[in-house]
């Protein structure tokens, strides 16, 4: 990976939406040259999805939380699948620690939230943390030019 992948792979971070012709013109390559580049980072793994972040507040999802869970590695089979079944569970990370598991969800309400810590709680213990406001919110890493 070169200095311009890394420049594309910026742009990118910034706006899945920026034209072939935007990069092009930061870079200094021409459209197709970007398209290859990119393609080649997709074949790599280096992309592996484009997506949109949302404001989840707007949604009605306005109680955001970090739920640390101790979870069984027995119980991990069966808890994987249930929580990838659950659309509000946004993250679901394996940690060291006290906790196993970290998830971050996103509720339309605390009851609702409460509801599915009762549902994990057959996994083990939880520790929940609600979110009050977020300073520095979902962004990539910048690449330097290195």
């Amino acid at each position: 990976m070169d200095k311009i992948d890394k420049q594309i792979l910026n742009i990118l971070q910034i706006n899945a939406r920026a034209s072939l012709k935007e990069i092009g013109e930061a870079t200094f390559l021409s459209s197709p040259a970007i398209s290859a580049r990119i393609a080649q980072l997709e074949r790599n793994g280096v992309i592996t999805d484009y997506g949109a972040h949302l404001n989840l507040q707007t949604l009605g999802y306005n109680i955001k939380a970090f739920i640390n869970l101790e979870v069984d590695p027995k119980q991990k089979p069966v808890f994987y699948p249930f929580v990838d079944s659950i659309p509000n569970v946004l993250e679901c990370n394996c940690v060291t620690g006290e906790f196993s598991m970290l998830l971050k969800v996103a509720f339309p309400t605390t009851n609702e939230l409460d509801t599915f810590i009762g549902e994990l709680q057959q996994f083990g213990k939880t520790y929940t943390q609600v979110v009050f406001s977020t300073s520095v919110g979902p962004r990539g890493i910048h690449l330097a030019d290195q």
